[in-house]
């Protein structure tokens, strides 16, 4: 990508169309004269007066027990060093975002402007009636090593560095598994540590407390092993010292593990031969791990690796820990976090890596299978079992060792509780595009003279989902990338141009001998194969791309019809409908039909619910279906009412393993409580349903419609639902980020369409 473009796209993204990446919105009625007053003056006195009387009361009646502020002085953020308490604001709002959306903690990130210690942990203390938490981030050692010390002995509630103890964390989960897969023993293996800064540290200790020998590490810097005599290296750094000269290459001989915390490629393939057999290397250095992933296998064959990309085997990432740390933290009211609880973190996500991969995360990352090995020995960033795991082990940890204000005595529902907190979230549009990644197919773009639809594009080809075809008007589409800063050379086709004569000639004589016994002439054809849709579709069909998009500037039922006419049913399939994925906060939510059949037969709405059921399972969701009406279990006998009933009956007679019940009212369906007191009898009574079948297009489309507009919700789709290829369409007007989503369905739509195609073929 153009690094104008990039950089462009980077600052429009933090500046509009609100700056910044956080908010605070409120979480109680306001509407009326009586709610303010409660909110403020006068009800507001009352839980004052009852946090005057007992300050755990603040717990009870405000914020702070799921409140963590993420705090800097800017000295030593990401790669950009010391860069001052303004300019570090936006990663600590990014890290706010992670807490939210990982593990539903709310953030205030905080800057403060001291380099002195004495003067930021004074800061710190000050403010910390505020929060349930602390986390510290980006300040430089060794500085950093005495603000959290002080502040975690200073404080009564959770302070951690996660620059220091995230990554520890994270890879001495993997080093556990590592060091078991090669068969080795913690106490007897041999470590070298390239890095020296806190993180370093931060991990030999804990790999020390796990039983690695202190004597047996020795920690580099960029200047070389650290020395004993030394009087520049901290007490922390001395414990890893040499009291002789030694080269990073000589040190490797024979050693077991190599830890990278330094910079890219500073191991050589002749180091990697000198190590010891199943040799471990977590070269952690980012963007440039210190020794590139495909040299070490290719160099050894039985080496265990992590990395701290996302594009290998292996991730060692701080969102793995971090917010499940203080979640749990948080949810037990510790006083700190102490090594107990890192060290509990460190077994559960360990022990998480052994257990059977749900398909959800198997399909998220293309696999057939994830299993407990040498390229799986950590959980995956998007595995939804983390924040039922880890919170519950660091929670138990610190009730076991004293420093839990508010023990837990009902686990389960502790459990139930932290999985209901991952339906404010929407990790299906990262699984769906991260799935896209693994196996880019090529898409065909039909309105690519329209900037936006270049751009999502543009996206979808930088982002690695999709190989995308350009078809439109040549100058305007270079137009366009000039402008854009997409520089790529990708296919870009006009079907109206003599320069596609060769091509769309041949598209018109294949559908002219597939159609001629149906009134359509040879000119018809060729008229049509001018016509983008037209011959985008027949670009599909004739396997010159995997998958097309359209819609953007045209009605719904203009789009659609050419790929009716071209494309067809799949096998087997009688109907082709449509379905919305909405991420509301409750989670993924498929709505059918919503944008094709008019009023569906009883029939037609069991076929419709099986192939939204078959699309939920392509995304990874088990579906639990509701058949909705304005009748509940046979309360009216209208036609509308009876058709869902019947299709219902037909579902439960010939597919009893679906969970699917109906007819019933949407609110009854997605009250879980109501359901259950109301119609225990019900398949869907303790379910939390996530399909929802609708009697007609009108209900299905106002509804998917209503919910986006009115409350935010991001919606993917309509999915076209029973074609033969992967073809989808755009709503008209769609936004980028619509598309690109789309784009990510479309290539995930082909990937299934294939791997169905390979096992129909055996």
């Amino acid at each position: 990508m153009h690094k104008d473009s990039k950089r462009r796209e980077a600052l429009l993204y933090h500046a509009k169309p609100t700056p910044g990446k956080i908010q605070v919105v409120p979480t109680k009625k306001y509407a009326t004269q009586r709610d303010l007053s409660l909110a403020y003056s006068p009800g507001v006195a009352e839980p004052c007066l009852e946090i005057a009387k007992d300050v755990n009361n603040v717990y009870k009646y405000t914020s702070k027990g799921n409140l963590v502020a993420v705090i800097s002085n800017g000295t030593a953020v990401l790669g950009l060093g010391d860069i001052g308490p303004e300019a570090s604001k936006p990663v600590m709002e990014g890290k706010a975002l992670l807490f939210k959306i990982f593990a539903d903690i709310d953030v205030f990130d905080i800057e403060v402007d001291t380099k002195d210690v004495d003067a930021f942990i004074e800061t710190v203390k000050n403010i910390a009636p505020t929060f349930g938490g602390i986390n510290l981030e980006d300040i430089k050692a060794p500085e950093s090593f005495e603000i959290e010390r002080r502040l975690v002995e200073e404080l009564n509630i959770p302070v951690m560095h996660d620059d220091q103890h995230g990554t520890a964390i994270i890879s001495a989960a993997a080093l556990l598994n590592a060091v078991e897969l090669a068969e080795k023993k913690m106490e007897e293996i041999k470590m070298v540590i390239s890095g020296a800064g806190s993180a370093a540290i931060a991990c030999a200790n804990l790999y020390v407390s796990f039983g690695v020998k202190q004597e047996n590490i020795l920690m580099f810097n960029s200047k070389g092993a650290l020395q004993k005599n030394d009087p520049k290296i901290s007490e922390n750094q001395k414990k890893y010292a040499t009291d002789k000269p030694i080269s990073l290459q000589e040190a490797m001989v024979g050693t077991d593990v190599f830890v990278g915390l330094s910079t890219g490629d500073i191991v050589t393939p002749e180091m990697l031969l000198g190590m010891a057999k199943n040799p471990i290397v977590f070269a952690m250095a980012n963007p440039n791990p210190e020794i590139k992933y495909d040299l070490a296998i290719k160099t050894r064959r039985d080496i265990i690796m992590a990395t701290g990309r996302s594009d290998h085997p292996n991730q060692v990432n701080n969102v793995l820990g971090f917010p499940y740390i203080f979640r749990g933290a948080l949810d037990v009211r510790a006083t700190k976090i102490n090594e107990e609880m890192k060290k509990a973190a460190v077994v559960a996500l360990a022990e998480l890596a052994k257990e059977s991969v749900p398909e959800q995360v198997n399909i998220a990352y293309g696999e057939t299978k994830l299993n407990f090995g040498k390229e799986y020995i950590i959980p995956k960033p998007f595995d939804p079992r983390l924040i039922a795991k880890v919170p519950p082990a660091v929670a138990k940890a610190a009730m076991e060792s004293g420093v839990a204000l508010h023990p837990i005595s009902d686990w389960e529902k502790y459990e139930e509780e932290l999985l209901e907190r991952l339906g404010s979230d929407n990790k299906m549009v990262r699984l769906l595009t991260n799935r896209a990644k693994t196996d880019p197919k090529r898409v065909v773009f039909a309105e690519a003279d329209h900037l936006d639809v270049l751009k999502a594009a543009q996206i979808a080809y930088e982002e690695g989902i999709a190989i995308p075809i350009l078809l439109g008007n040549k100058e305007v589409i270079l137009e366009l990338k000039e402008e854009l800063g997409f520089d790529a050379d990708i296919a870009i086709f006009d079907p109206k141009t003599k320069e596609e004569d060769k091509r769309r000639l041949k598209y018109a004589d294949i559908y002219w001998k597939s159609r001629q016994r149906r009134g359509i002439s040879l000119l018809d054809a060729q008229k049509w194969m001018r016509e983008r849709n037209y011959f985008a579709a027949m670009m599909v069909n004739e396997g010159d791309a995997d998958a097309m998009v359209s819609g953007y500037s045209r009605s719904y039922p203009s789009t659609v019809k050419p790929l009716m006419q071209l494309i067809g049913k799949a096998p087997g399939i009688t109907l082709i409908a449509t379905a919305n994925m909405m991420m509301t906060n409750r989670g993924p939510m498929f709505l059918s039909d919503t944008a094709i059949n008019p009023n569906p037969t009883s029939d037609e709405l069991a076929k419709i619910a099986l192939m939204t059921a078959k699309t939920a399972r392509m995304f990874g969701m088990e579906p639990v279906i509701a058949m909705v009406s304005f009748s509940n279990f046979g309360s009216s006998s209208h036609e509308s009412a009876n058709k869902v009933r019947e299709a219902v009956a037909y579902l439960h007679k010939y597919y009893p393993d679906l969970i699917v019940d109906g007819e019933i009212q949407t609110d009854f369906a997605l009250n879980a409580e109501m359901l259950k007191a109301k119609f225990p009898f019900s398949k869907l009574a303790g379910k939390k349903v996530n399909t929802l079948i609708f009697p007609n297009l009108e209900a299905a489309n106002i509804t998917y419609k209503l919910l986006k507009e009115l409350y935010k919700v991001d919606s993917i789709g309509p999915i076209m639902l029973g074609m033969e290829k992967a073809v989808h369409i755009f709503q008209l007007g769609a936004s980028v980020e619509e598309m690109v989503n789309m784009v990510a369905v479309s290539v995930v739509d082909a990937q299934e369409k294939e791997k169905r195609k390979k096992m129909s073929a055996k």
